[in-house]
C-alpha cells in the first residue's frame, strides 16, 4: 500500500503536523514516516501568468493591445520557489503515492494555493481536505480522524479562481489604461480603488468643513452642575453669545426648583466573540497596531505558539461541537495566574452561559470567532506584542461568561426664571463583565469619572451659585485610522443610496477579513495614501486618481456586488460564467472610460531629480530581466512599470538594528544570504550574530535565521 501526501501550506505548519503523524524521517523539502508524507508549499508556488507571457504584444504598454482578456487564464511557475514546487510535482506524481490530503490554511486563499499546485504539476489523483481552526497537537489529530471530502470545497476553489481572475482582469487593465492615458504610474484595483475613495470623501469633507462658533451656559448648584438647553428644540447650543450672557444675568444667583426626574436603568450585555476585523480594530484602538501588524501577530500566535483559534475568520459566534471543549479552555488558563481568579468564578458558576450571543451554528461561516486554545501556554514567553493581543482575546472570551453590566442614568429638569437645565448623572448597578476588563485590560488607564448625581427630590429647591458660558465649535469629521477604517470598509453598505442593495451588502463589505490590512497596506505602498501617527490620510495622487476614475470603479456599490457574487459562488448558488461575463464587460467599459480624459488633473512626473546617475546593483532575482535600483525608502526593480514587485523596503530589518547599505543588497543579490550580521533581539534587547536571507517568496522580504547570542 502506498503513502499518502499531505500538502502544508507552510514549512513552520508541515513540522507540527509531521510531528503529529510521527513523520520523524528527513527528505529533500518533505519530511516521512511509515503512513504520511509531509511536504509544503511556501505560500503560493504558482500565480497568474503576465501579459507578456501570453503575447509578445503585450510587453511594452499601449493603448492599441487593450483591453486584455485571454480566453484561458494561464497560470505560471514562480522563479523564486521553483525548486519546492518541483519537489512537490515529484513527489504528487509518485508511484509511492496513493492519495493527497490538501492542509492548506482552511480558507478561500489556501485552497487556491493548493488547487493551482495541484493543476501545475498535472496531477490527477484524489485528495481529501484538512479542514481545522487550530494548530494545537488535539486538533491536528481530530481534524485527521474527520478528513472531509474534497469535493465539498470545490465551489469555494472556485470563488478563489473567480476573485484571483477577476482581480488580474481588471487591474492589469485599468492599470495600464490610465497610466497611459495620464502618463503616470496609476494602480488600480477592483478593491483598493473604492477603499481609496471613501477615505477621499472623508478628506474633502474635512477641507470643506467650516467650523461653527456656540455657546453653551453652565450652571452650579451647591453640590451638582447642570447645562441650559432649550426646551423646544432639546439643543444646548446658543448660537449667539449675547443670548448666553442674558441667560446667565437673568438665572445668577436665583433660585428655582427641580422640576422633573427620570431615571432609566439600561443593561450592556457581554461584547460577541472575535472575528478578524473587530480584533484589528480594537488593537490599532488601543495599542496603534496597523490591521497588518494586529493580523502579523495574531498568525504567529495561531501557527507558532499554538494559543488561539484561526485568526482569520468574519464569525464571531463557535459551534455546538465547541461547546465540550470551553470547559477544557478555560481549565488551562487557569494554568496563567493573571486569569485564575477570573476563571475560577466562571467555572464556579452551576452551568456556563451557553445562549444564542456565544453558541450559533447558523452563524458560524468557515471558521468560528477567535478564542484561545487548550494548549499549555507559557504566557512569559510571549513577547511583550504578542502578550497584548492574546491577553485581548482572552479577555473577550471569557467576558462572554459574565453577567451584564447594568447601570442607572438619572436626567434631572431644574426651572430658574423659567430657564431650562439638564443634569444627567450614571450610577453603576453592576459591573458584570466590564470588571474582567478593568482589572486585566492592558491597554493604559484612562482616568474617566462617572458623572455621579446626589440624592434629588422633585420639587426641591435649588439656587444657581455660579454661571459660566462656555465658548465651543463644531467639530469636523476625523481623519480615517485603521480601526475606522476597517469598519468602513466592512460596513460599505452605508455607502450605498440604493436601499435593497444596501441591505444586501450588510454581509459583504470592501474585501474580506483576511484581505483587508493587505488592501491598506497595499495604497501605502502605491503612495496613494500616507500614515501620520494612528491617521491615514490620502495623498495629492491619491485624491486626482479618485478625480478621474469612473463612479462604477470608485463605489463600493461595483465590489459589494461582486463580494456577494464570490460569496454565492462558494455556496453554489452562481456559476463562474455568469460572474466572469460580468467582469469582462467591465473591463470593456473601463478602457472606454479611460478614454475621457479629464485635462484638469495633471499628475508629477516620478523621475529622479537632475541628472545624476543611478547605480545598478545586480539583476532583479524576480523577473531576471530588470536591474536593482534604490531610492530613499527601498531598493526596487527597474521593470516596476512591468508589473515587477520585488522590493526591499530599506527599514525592514531595523528592528534588529541593522541598517542596510548598497555593498551588502550587492551581497545578498549575488549570494543570497549574508552571514555573521551583527543584531539585537527586539523583544529581549540580547545581542548575536546571525543570517540576513532574501526570502524564497518573491516579494523582496529579509529574514533572519540561526541567531546565535553573543557571549558577554
Amino acid at each position: 500500500m502506498g503513502k499518502i501526501l499531505v500538502v502544508a501550506e507552510k514549512p513552520s505548519v508541515a513540522r507540527d503536523i509531521a510531528r503529529v503523524l510521527q513523520c520523524k524521517k528527513k527528505g529533500e523539502g518533505f519530511l516521512y514516516g511509515e503512513k504520511y508524507i509531509v511536504c509544503w508549499a511556501i505560500g503560493h508556488l504558482v500565480t497568474l501568468a503576465d501579459p507578456e507571457e501570453y503575447d509578445d504584444k503585450y510587453k511594452k504598454w499601449k493603448k492599441e493591445t487593450l483591453p486584455i482578456l485571454p480566453e484561458q487564464m494561464k497560470l505560471k511557475v514562480i522563479k523564486k520557489t521553483a525548486p519546492q514546487l518541483r519537489i512537490l510535482k515529484k513527489l504528487m506524481n509518485s508511484k509511492e503515492v496513493d492519495s493527497l490530503i490538501c492542509a492548506t490554511d482552511s480558507g478561500r486563499e489556501g485552497e487556491l494555493i493548493f488547487r493551482y499546485i495541484y493543476e501545475a504539476v498535472n496531477c490527477k489523483k484524489s485528495f481529501q481536505r484538512l479542514w481545522i481552526s487550530s494548530m494545537t497537537d488535539i486538533a491536528i489529530k481530530e481534524g485527521f480522524l474527520k478528513l472531509k471530502n474534497s469535493q465539498e470545497y470545490d465551489n469555494l476553489y472556485v470563488s478563489a479562481k473567480c476573485r484571483a481572475e477577476a482581480d488580474w482582469l481588471v487591474g492589469m487593465n485599468a492599470t495600464r489604461a490610465y497610466t497611459l492615458q495620464y502618463n503616470a504610474l496609476l494602480s488600480i484595483g477592483r478593491v483598493q480603488t473604492p477603499t481609496l475613495a471613501i477615505m477621499v470623501q472623508r478628506q474633502k469633507e474635512i477641507n470643506d468643513f467650516v467650523p461653527e462658533i456656540y455657546y453653551e451656559v453652565e450652571v452650579t448648584y451647591e453640590n451638582f452642575k447642570g447645562i441650559w438647553f432649550d426646551k423646544k428644540e432639546t439643543e444646548t447650543k446658543i448660537k449667539k453669545l449675547e443670548q448666553a450672557e442674558n441667560i446667565i444675568q437673568k438665572v445668577k444667583g436665583k433660585s428655582g426648583i427641580i422640576s422633573n426626574i427620570e431615571e432609566e436603568q439600561k443593561k450592556m450585555s457581554p461584547p460577541l466573540l472575535y472575528d478578524l476585523t473587530e480584533l484589528q480594530r480594537d488593537c490599532n484602538k488601543k495599542f496603534g497596531f496597523s490591521a497588518q501588524k494586529t493580523l502579523s501577530i495574531a498568525q504567529s500566535l495561531y501557527e507558532t505558539k499554538k494559543a488561539i483559534t484561526y485568526p482569520r475568520t468574519d464569525s464571531r459566534y463557535l459551534s455546538d461541537d465547541m461547546k465540550s471543549n470551553i470547559q477544557k479552555i478555560l481549565k488551562k488558563l487557569r494554568e496563567i495566574e493573571r486569569y485564575d481568579e477570573y476563571v475560577k468564578q466562571i467555572l464556579s458558576l452551576e452551568a456556563l452561559p451557553l445562549g444564542k450571543r456565544i453558541i450559533d451554528n447558523d452563524k458560524v461561516t468557515d471558521h468560528h470567532a477567535i478564542i484561545p486554545t487548550d494548549a499549555k501556554i507559557n504566557y512569559e514567553t510571549l513577547t511583550e506584542e504578542q502578550k497584548k493581543v492574546y491577553n485581548t482575546i482572552v479577555i473577550r472570551f471569557l467576558s462572554v461568561f459574565y453577567e451584564q453590566y447594568i447601570y442607572k442614568i438619572t436626567k434631572v429638569i431644574t426651572v430658574i426664571e423659567q430657564e431650562h437645565f439638564i443634569s444627567k448623572g450614571t450610577t453603576i448597578l453592576q459591573q458584570g463583565w466590564t470588571a474582567i476588563y478593568k482589572a486585566l485590560d492592558l491597554k493604559k488607564k484612562e482616568n474617566k469619572k462617572e458623572e455621579t448625581l446626589p440624592e434629588l427630590k422633585k420639587g426641591q429647591q435649588v439656587t444657581a451659585k455660579q454661571l459660566k458660558c462656555n465658548k465651543k465649535k463644531t467639530q469636523p469629521p476625523a481623519f480615517y485610522t485603521d480601526s475606522s477604517l476597517l469598519s468602513a470598509m466592512e460596513n460599505a453598505g452605508r455607502f450605498v443610496e440604493d436601499e435593497a442593495l444596501k441591505e444586501q451588502m450588510k454581509e459583504n463589505g470592501l474585501g474580506t477579513p483576511a484581505t483587508r490590512a493587505a488592501i491598506i497596506e497595499r495604497l501605502l505602498t502605491v503612495g496613494y495614501i500616507e500614515r501620520k501617527g494612528k491617521t491615514l490620510i490620502p495623498t495629492e495622487k491619491g485624491m486626482k486618481l479618485i478625480e478621474i476614475v469612473p463612479e462604477q470603479l470608485k463605489s463600493p456599490q461595483t465590489t459589494g456586488k461582486w463580494e456577494k457574487g464570490l460569496c454565492s459562488i462558494s455556496k453554489g448558488k452562481m456559476t463562474n460564467e455568469k460572474f466572469m461575463t460580468s467582469i469582462k464587460k467591465y473591463v470593456y467599459f473601463l478602457i472606454e472610460a479611460s478614454e475621457h480624459k479629464n485635462e484638469n488633473v495633471i499628475f508629477e512626473k516620478e523621475t529622479k531629480k537632475g541628472k545624476k546617475k543611478i547605480k545598478k546593483l545586480g539583476v532583479c532575482p524576480l523577473c531576471q530581466k530588470g536591474n536593482i535600483l534604490e531610492n530613499t525608502k527601498a531598493y526596487y526593480c527597474s521593470e516596476w512599470k512591468n508589473d515587477c514587485k520585488f522590493t526591499i523596503w530599506k527599514n525592514s530589518v531595523e528592528q534588529y538594528g541593522v541598517t542596510l547599505k548598497n555593498s551588502m543588497i550587492e551581497k545578498l543579490l549575488i549570494e543570497r544570504k549574508l552571514k555573521s550580521v551583527s543584531i539585537t533581539l527586539p523583544q529581549t534587547g540580547e545581542k548575536g550574530k546571525a543570517t540576513l536571507l532574501l526570502s524564497p517568496d518573491n516579494s523582496g522580504r529579509l529574514e533572519i535565521m540561526d541567531f546565535n547570542k553573543t557571549n558577554t
